[in-house]
């Protein structure tokens, strides 16, 4: 009975041995996924970064001015007059919808006993 107990104990150090090995590879490898997706995470920051500096390239003041001159003829762009821009008063809103009446109650007739 000693013998097979020994044998149920040494199986069982085996196969905890075995899955802290399994779950040991496990770990490294999503340590590993992790850690790609952290440098995807800061190339992608790197190209964003460099779009924006892009973006602020292209659309300087005088750099949008001078398109403008060039393409005068075909875009007919004018400046901006302050005449071209209207006041909030002069806004028409919209009226608010009227609520329909479903049980009207008759308020002449109610003070009074017949």
């Amino acid at each position: 009975m000693r013998s097979f107990l020994y044998i149920v104990t040494f199986l069982a150090v085996i196969a905890a041995a075995f899955w802290a090995y399994h779950e040991n590879y496990k770990t490294q490898a999503a340590l590993g996924e992790a850690q790609q997706v952290r440098g995807q995470i800061a190339e992608a920051r790197a190209r964003l970064a460099v779009l924006r500096a892009e973006w602020a390239y292209l659309n300087r003041p005088d750099r949008l001015r001078d398109l403008a001159d060039v393409n005068f003829d075909r875009l007919g762009l004018m400046p901006l007059q302050p005449d071209q821009f209207g006041r909030v008063d002069q806004i028409a809103y919209p009226m608010p919808p009227q609520l329909p009446i479903t049980d009207p109650v008759d308020v002449t007739s109610a003070g009074a006993n017949p």
